[in-house]
């Protein structure tokens, strides 16, 4: 009978003792939250690939020039200020979104129908199409799945204004108009520069 108490006893302090080695070790990984943010703070680089002046806060690139405008429900107008081909074979569509409405805009409708894609509020539904080639091309990903494009709109408020871009691979050399299309807007022919 003592054996099998001292077995029990045993048996206790191992289970004891493992639970606290890992209550010690998630406090330790824990810290203030950081490890966390870490994970999630890598997102932002991924869509950090955007050109140097279409960040968030940022205003678009040649907010001055307008190539294009596209007029959508509620108020929200979508102007273009360019559609660019670099060397690394993409086109950059850069534009500002202004909610000239008397509510709060979202952009759930903006969005592709994929599942993977994280943000449920960006313009990852957008495409250019080369009518003469018959061909749309759809926004970039990176290796995480996130879109190569404004993420996170949502809540823009009447009268509020914010930068938009959008990458795609780009059309062969030869195609210089495209159509730019976002969802529940018309599209807006722009041409493509070097």
């Amino acid at each position: 009978m003592s054996i099998r108490r001292t077995t029990k006893a045993a048996r206790g302090a191992v289970a004891m003792a493992s639970a606290v080695g890992l209550a010690l070790v998630v406090v330790g990984c824990g810290g203030d939250g950081g490890g966390a943010k870490a994970s999630d703070g890598d997102k932002p680089p991924a869509r950090s690939n955007a050109p140097k002046d279409s960040g968030p806060g940022d205003p678009a690139a040649d907010s001055d020039k307008v190539i294009g405008e596209m007029k959508g429900p509620d108020g929200v107008v979508v102007t273009l200020h360019s559609v660019v081909r670099d060397s690394g074979g993409f086109v950059t569509v850069n534009g500002t979104v202004t909610n000239r409405g008397t509510r709060a805009f979202n952009a759930i409708d903006w969005r592709s129908n994929e599942t993977e894609l994280r943000s449920r509020s960006s313009i990852s539904g957008a495409t250019l199409v080369d009518k003469a080639g018959k061909k749309r091309y759809l926004v970039l990903r990176d290796t995480n799945g996130e879109c190569l494009c404004t993420t996170g709109l949502s809540g823009l408020m009447p009268g509020a204004s914010r930068p938009v871009f959008a990458q795609f691979p780009a059309p062969p050399a030869k195609v210089t108009e495209v159509d730019f299309q976002l969802p529940t807007l018309p599209p807006a022919s722009v041409r493509i520069t070097d």
